[in-house]
């Protein structure tokens, strides 16, 4: 604070001595008229009447002592989760005789404005530079990548080392997405788009068949029904791949189901019959993971767009997670309809 602002000084239980003043001169006078009223020295109607205008008085007394509470209320009551203007909660503007509380509140709201400020521009500085620092590396390893995996006599041990690169740069990408997704306020351009289900499944799907080649584990799309979303088409997708990757994680030899449902889709991992490995032993099998990053990852996004998740364990190693989607839309129904 400033010179001004220090010198400033809020007696403690000036509001309460003043509304004490304001009722106990409000008795005296009701109590020296009814006194006067009842030995006939004013008549009735005069009492009646200086009762009616000393309440009067009192009530717009206590209404003005009451004025700077009444406006932080509504000044906290207009907030809409974005930051208010700091400078409505400045000292300077408050009255010497403001009761220290109300000053200690105001001065309390104010400090807070001016984190939440601080932080929002924190977080709009952080998306930015992430966004951009974190995605261009990215790009030139998978351009590079790409390269590397065109280039003739590559060993048996380099291929797989590219198929490892790869893996782990599709990870990296969708879990940045998920981390900006989250660190990111609601986007209203971005958040409320129509996209089918379908197609965003299906497109998932190529790149994760593309990373899981070489593993015996099949990804299968049942699309018994078809539907369409209003939404962030990128927190849609992300919440998907985190979900086949866990299902992934969790199966050694089998497949993964994802179906789409009349506003449900669901991941399903199938477990087929062992086979030995090259020690002779079989293959581990994963138990149900209900505390992994990516189901993590997916809860949060699950919570922050109100599209509940449920996890649940069937039938030997069978793992199901279920998305339920309390807004669904036509498939065919145009984008501008949907608004």
């Amino acid at each position: 604070m400033d010179s001004r602002v220090k010198a400033v000084t809020f007696r403690v239980g000036a509001f309460r001595r003043r509304i004490a003043r304001v009722f106990a001169l409000q008795f005296l006078i009701v109590a020296v008229v009814c006194i006067l009223g009842i030995y006939g020295i004013v008549p009735t109607v005069i009492v009646i009447a200086m009762i009616v205008v000393t309440t009067g008085l009192a009530w717009l007394a206590t209404r003005r002592e009451w004025r700077p509470v009444r406006a932080l209320a509504r000044l906290v009551n207009r907030w809409d989760g974005q930051p208010p203007d700091p400078e409505s909660l400045n000292l300077e503007q408050l009255s010497t005789h403001t009761d220290a509380d109300v000053a200690s509140l105001a001065q309390g709201l104010h400090g807070f404005a001016m984190r939440l400020a601080s932080y929002n521009q924190r977080e709009r500085s952080f998306t930015r530079d992430a966004s951009h620092e974190l995605r261009s590396p990215l790009t030139v390893i998978k351009m590079s990548v790409d390269m590397l995996g065109e280039e003739d006599g590559l060993s048996d041990f380099g291929v797989r080392s590219v198929r490892r690169i790869k893996r782990a740069t599709r990870e990296m990408e969708v879990l940045v997405e998920a981390l900006l997704i989250l660190a990111r306020e609601t986007d209203a351009s971005a958040d409320d788009q129509y996209f089918v289900v379908n197609d965003a499944l299906r497109k998932e799907l190529e790149s994760a068949r593309e990373l899981l080649s070489g593993r015996p584990i099949e990804l299968v799309l049942e699309e018994p029904a078809r539907f369409a979303l209003q939404g962030s088409p990128q927190a849609f997708s992300v919440l998907c791949w985190q979900l086949i990757r866990n299902a992934c994680q969790q199966t050694e030899q089998g497949s993964v189901v994802i179906s789409v449902l009349p506003g449900v889709v669901s991941v399903r991992n199938r477990t087929t019959t062992q086979l030995p490995g090259d020690d002779g032993r079989p293959l581990r099998v994963h138990g149900a993971d209900r505390h992994g990053f990516e189901l993590a990852i997916a809860q949060r996004i699950s919570d922050r767009f109100a599209w509940p998740l449920e996890l649940q364990t069937g039938y030997g190693q069978e793992n199901i997670a279920r998305i339920r989607f309390p807004h669904p839309l036509p498939a065919d129904a145009p984008a501008e309809s949907a608004l």
